[in-house]
Protein backbone atom coordinates (compact mmCIF):
# COMPACT_ATOMS: atom_id res chain seq x y z
CA UNK A 1 0.00 0.00 0.00
CA UNK A 2 2.74 2.29 0.87
CA UNK A 3 3.95 2.38 -2.79
CA UNK A 4 0.66 3.12 -4.46
CA UNK A 5 1.40 6.49 -4.69
CA UNK A 6 4.36 6.30 -7.11
CA UNK A 7 1.93 4.61 -9.43
CA UNK A 8 0.58 7.71 -10.31
CA UNK A 9 3.69 9.79 -10.25
CA UNK A 10 5.40 6.84 -12.67
CA UNK A 11 2.64 6.88 -14.93
CA UNK A 12 3.02 10.48 -15.63
CA UNK A 13 6.36 10.33 -16.08
CA UNK A 14 5.96 7.75 -18.82
CA UNK A 15 3.44 9.93 -20.15
CA UNK A 16 5.49 13.10 -20.40
CA UNK A 17 8.69 11.14 -21.79
CA UNK A 18 6.56 10.48 -25.00
CA UNK A 19 5.00 13.78 -24.99
CA UNK A 20 8.29 15.32 -25.61
CA UNK A 21 9.41 13.12 -28.76
CA UNK A 22 10.34 15.41 -31.66
CA UNK A 23 11.85 14.95 -35.07
CA UNK A 24 15.12 14.79 -34.01
CA UNK A 25 14.19 11.32 -32.34
CA UNK A 26 14.67 7.99 -33.90
CA UNK A 27 12.38 6.10 -35.74
CA UNK A 28 11.12 2.80 -34.21
CA UNK A 29 11.63 -0.52 -35.79
CA UNK A 30 8.44 -2.85 -36.01
CA UNK A 31 9.70 -6.35 -35.88
CA UNK A 32 5.96 -8.04 -35.58
CA UNK A 33 5.76 -11.53 -38.08
CA UNK A 34 3.51 -11.59 -41.02
CA UNK A 35 0.79 -13.84 -41.80
CA UNK A 36 0.80 -15.75 -45.11
CA UNK A 37 1.47 -12.95 -48.08
CA UNK A 38 -0.53 -13.42 -51.60
CA UNK A 39 0.29 -10.92 -53.69
CA UNK A 40 -0.30 -10.32 -58.03
CA UNK A 41 1.88 -8.37 -59.21
CA UNK A 42 0.67 -6.45 -62.46
CA UNK A 43 4.16 -5.89 -64.39
CA UNK A 44 2.61 -3.26 -67.36
CA UNK A 45 6.38 -1.27 -68.99
CA UNK A 46 7.08 0.68 -71.55
CA UNK A 47 10.29 -1.09 -71.77
CA UNK A 48 11.28 -5.05 -72.07
CA UNK A 49 14.14 -4.88 -69.43
CA UNK A 50 11.83 -2.69 -66.86
CA UNK A 51 10.54 -5.79 -65.71
CA UNK A 52 14.32 -7.14 -64.64
CA UNK A 53 14.64 -4.04 -62.90
CA UNK A 54 10.76 -4.68 -61.08
CA UNK A 55 11.64 -8.36 -60.21
CA UNK A 56 14.13 -6.40 -57.21
CA UNK A 57 10.47 -5.61 -55.70
CA UNK A 58 9.18 -9.22 -55.88
CA UNK A 59 13.18 -10.68 -54.68
CA UNK A 60 12.34 -8.14 -51.84
CA UNK A 61 9.05 -9.31 -51.16
CA UNK A 62 10.57 -13.23 -51.01
CA UNK A 63 12.58 -11.50 -48.73
CA UNK A 64 10.49 -10.00 -46.10
CA UNK A 65 8.62 -13.12 -46.25
CA UNK A 66 11.58 -15.40 -45.46
CA UNK A 67 12.42 -13.30 -43.04
CA UNK A 68 9.79 -12.27 -41.19
CA UNK A 69 6.49 -14.22 -42.62
CA UNK A 70 5.04 -17.44 -43.36
CA UNK A 71 6.92 -18.48 -46.39
CA UNK A 72 5.17 -21.77 -46.74
CA UNK A 73 1.43 -20.25 -46.94
CA UNK A 74 2.83 -17.27 -49.12
CA UNK A 75 2.46 -17.09 -53.10
CA UNK A 76 3.34 -14.35 -55.37
CA UNK A 77 1.45 -13.69 -58.57
CA UNK A 78 2.89 -11.61 -61.66
CA UNK A 79 0.42 -11.01 -64.28
CA UNK A 80 2.45 -9.43 -67.20
CA UNK A 81 0.82 -6.93 -70.30
CA UNK A 82 3.48 -4.53 -71.32
CA UNK A 83 6.58 -4.63 -73.65
CA UNK A 84 8.07 -6.94 -70.91
CA UNK A 85 6.91 -9.69 -72.61
CA UNK A 86 9.20 -9.51 -75.73
CA UNK A 87 11.46 -10.48 -72.83
CA UNK A 88 9.62 -13.32 -71.14
CA UNK A 89 9.42 -15.05 -74.99
CA UNK A 90 11.55 -17.73 -75.67
CA UNK A 91 12.21 -16.02 -79.53
CA UNK A 92 14.26 -13.17 -78.08
CA UNK A 93 16.81 -14.88 -75.36
CA UNK A 94 19.59 -13.44 -77.52
CA UNK A 95 18.14 -9.71 -77.11
CA UNK A 96 17.50 -10.40 -73.53
CA UNK A 97 20.25 -12.47 -72.12
CA UNK A 98 19.89 -14.11 -68.47
CA UNK A 99 16.11 -13.19 -68.64
CA UNK A 100 15.34 -16.95 -68.57
CA UNK A 101 17.37 -17.18 -65.67
CA UNK A 102 15.69 -14.53 -63.62
CA UNK A 103 12.09 -16.25 -64.68
CA UNK A 104 12.84 -19.36 -63.56
CA UNK A 105 14.80 -18.59 -60.52
CA UNK A 106 11.19 -16.92 -59.13
CA UNK A 107 9.39 -19.67 -60.63
CA UNK A 108 11.70 -22.33 -58.51
CA UNK A 109 11.13 -19.60 -55.51
CA UNK A 110 7.63 -20.53 -55.95
CA UNK A 111 6.41 -16.94 -58.03
CA UNK A 112 4.10 -17.94 -60.29
CA UNK A 113 4.66 -15.71 -64.05
CA UNK A 114 1.48 -14.99 -66.21
CA UNK A 115 1.10 -13.16 -69.25
CA UNK A 116 -1.95 -11.86 -71.59
CA UNK A 117 -2.75 -13.80 -74.49
CA UNK A 118 -4.13 -10.49 -75.93
CA UNK A 119 -1.16 -8.57 -75.22
CA UNK A 120 0.92 -11.22 -76.71
CA UNK A 121 -1.30 -11.99 -80.05
CA UNK A 122 -1.32 -7.69 -80.08
CA UNK A 123 2.82 -8.15 -80.16
CA UNK A 124 2.95 -11.26 -82.61
CA UNK A 125 3.48 -13.65 -80.70
CA UNK A 126 1.55 -16.77 -79.77
CA UNK A 127 0.61 -18.51 -76.54
CA UNK A 128 3.42 -21.28 -76.95
CA UNK A 129 6.39 -18.93 -77.79
CA UNK A 130 6.96 -18.09 -74.26
CA UNK A 131 9.43 -19.62 -71.82
CA UNK A 132 8.48 -22.69 -70.44
CA UNK A 133 8.07 -20.90 -66.74
CA UNK A 134 5.56 -18.41 -68.27
CA UNK A 135 1.46 -19.29 -67.96
CA UNK A 136 -0.05 -17.76 -70.83
CA UNK A 137 -3.67 -16.49 -69.56
CA UNK A 138 -6.75 -15.58 -71.45
CA UNK A 139 -6.73 -11.70 -70.50
CA UNK A 140 -4.60 -9.76 -68.25
CA UNK A 141 -7.67 -8.07 -66.70
CA UNK A 142 -10.14 -10.95 -65.81
CA UNK A 143 -6.64 -12.62 -64.61
CA UNK A 144 -5.85 -9.97 -62.44
CA UNK A 145 -9.32 -9.47 -61.20
CA UNK A 146 -9.64 -13.77 -60.61
CA UNK A 147 -6.33 -13.41 -58.12
CA UNK A 148 -8.05 -10.16 -56.16
CA UNK A 149 -11.32 -12.52 -55.98
CA UNK A 150 -8.96 -15.03 -54.49
CA UNK A 151 -7.91 -12.71 -51.88
CA UNK A 152 -4.30 -11.43 -53.35
CA UNK A 153 -3.44 -7.93 -52.74
CA UNK A 154 -2.72 -5.74 -55.34
CA UNK A 155 0.37 -4.83 -56.31
CA UNK A 156 2.00 -2.12 -58.79
CA UNK A 157 5.64 -2.61 -58.91
CA UNK A 158 6.34 0.80 -60.73
CA UNK A 159 9.80 1.41 -61.47
CA UNK A 160 11.57 4.80 -60.55
CA UNK A 161 15.79 5.51 -60.37
CA UNK A 162 16.85 5.21 -57.14
CA UNK A 163 17.74 8.73 -55.46
CA UNK A 164 20.55 8.33 -52.58
CA UNK A 165 20.90 10.15 -49.30
CA UNK A 166 23.75 11.44 -50.76
CA UNK A 167 22.22 12.74 -53.82
CA UNK A 168 19.83 14.57 -51.40
CA UNK A 169 22.68 16.25 -49.55
CA UNK A 170 24.39 17.52 -53.09
CA UNK A 171 21.26 19.19 -53.27
CA UNK A 172 20.48 20.74 -49.99
CA UNK A 173 23.43 21.30 -48.63
CA UNK A 174 22.55 22.33 -45.07
CA UNK A 175 21.55 19.07 -44.92
CA UNK A 176 25.33 18.29 -43.96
Amino acid sequence: MKYLHALPLALAAFCAAGATAGPADPSRFDPTPYKAQKAVYDFNFAKPMEAKTAFGYIKNHLKAIKEYGDPKNSHLVIVAHGNELHAFSRLNRAAYPGMYEELKALADAGVTIRVCSNAARSRGYKPDEFYDVVTVAPAAVIDLAKWQNEGYSYMYAEWFPRVTRDEIVKQFPELQ
